[in-house]
């Protein structure tokens, strides 16, 4: 590659995003990842693209709407583009409803979803089927949306990898020069850096810790999600279910699994009983960066030009990346920033 209009630092979710759009936007595009594709938390395993709750709308949950409803194109292109199927279905999600307030709540999102998600998807209250791939419900309803899907965080890594490849962008482990503008997605070790670089705390990171189960004689891949006492229990398109995760504030190592990761089997156990002689195949462990915000930090470095920062994704990073790439390309590129929301600003951590 002979000229480069923009190196990406940071090989997770957001950074290759970004990477992919931009080349499809023209550009010349170098990302640069220091360590392996997914060494953060992109590399995890749960892999859960879920919507907030219909209501109390803001710009950040119609964010959040337009990138799920983008979802399903982008990862098609992705998968189309590099040959790698990242696992992507608009799978929906399944969740039990404890008592009668909550009944009431969940029915009264009914007609806020169909207005805020734009009949694109739907929020639905439901009975109780008594099939085995159901959470127990204490009223015996469930509550179904159509808007929730799944990837598998480690494949889609790979696809968007071999897509950026096959549109002729350099990815690189190691180090290697900037060249043209410099976008910073690096994650939990940025938001550190960060922290020091504005001489306050812009940002912190969280635990989680998840794992993965094979059930035999079961074909988790068509099923919908669940989500029951705050656990995600996730059916891939590979025929494992992962299950996720845990959010600790504090830790000993960041990257090794303990017995917060065994609680997970047992939680989700209780939830779903066919899940008692699953195997466990693969338990994972690391840091997600939360900015002070909770929202991710998007545009440019302050006092820095031709510098931006893309962080802060926390649990929500995938669902949120394909909208990232295309507002953080959009300012990059062309300098507009209009897209993004107020809440995101990097201002709005400082």
């Amino acid at each position: 590659m002979t000229r480069v209009d923009l190196t990406v630092r940071g090989g997770g979710i957001f950074g290759l995003a970004c990477a992919f759009t931009a080349l499809r936007r023209g550009a010349k595009v170098r990302l640069i990842e220091a360590t392996r594709i997914g060494a953060g938390s992109s590399g995890g395993l749960v892999g859960a693209l879920a919507p907030h709750v219909p209501e109390n709308w803001n710009p950040k949950k119609q964010f959040q709407r337009d990138s799920l409803l983008m979802a399903e194109a982008f990862w098609a292109d992705v998968a189309r583009i590099g040959g790698v199927d990242p696992g992507y279905l608009r799978s929906g999600r399944l969740q039990p409803l404890p008592d009668a307030p909550a009944v009431t709540l969940a029915r009264a999102r009914i007609h806020e979803a169909a207005t805020l998600w734009q009949g694109r998807a739907t929020w639905s209250v439901l009975p109780a089927s008594g099939a085995a791939w159901e959470p127990h419900s204490p009223t015996g309803l469930l509550i179904h949306d159509t808007l929730s899907a799944r990837l598998s965080p480690r494949a889609a890594g790979a696809a968007l990898t071999a897509a950026i490849r096959a549109l002729g962008g350099d990815v690189v482990i190691g180090n290697a020069p900037d060249d043209g503008a410099v976008l910073w997605a690096t994650g939990y070790q940025g938001l550190q850096d960060l922290n020091v670089a504005f001489n306050k705390t812009v940002g912190a990171g969280v635990k989680g810790q998840s794992l993965s189960l094979r059930l035999p004689d079961l074909n988790p891949a068509p099923l919908p999600q669940l989500f029951a006492d705050a656990l995600h229990i996730v059916p891939h398109a590979d025929g494992s279910i992962a299950i996720g995760s845990t959010s600790e504030n504090t830790w000993d190592a960041p990257d090794s699994v303990d017995a917060a990761c065994d609680s997970l089997f047992e939680r989700a156990c209780t939830i779903l009983p066919i899940l008692a002689t699953a195997q466990i195949i693969d338990r994972w462990a690391g840091i997600r960066p939360r900015a002070k915000t909770r929202a991710p930090m998007l545009g440019p470095w302050p006092g820095r030009p031709g510098h931006f920062i893309a962080n802060g994704g926390f649990k929500i990073g995938f669902g949120m990346a394909p909208k990232v790439a295309e507002v953080m390309v959009d300012l990059i590129l062309t300098g507009q920033d209009n897209a993004i929301p107020a809440g995101f600003r990097i201002e709005a951590n400082l």
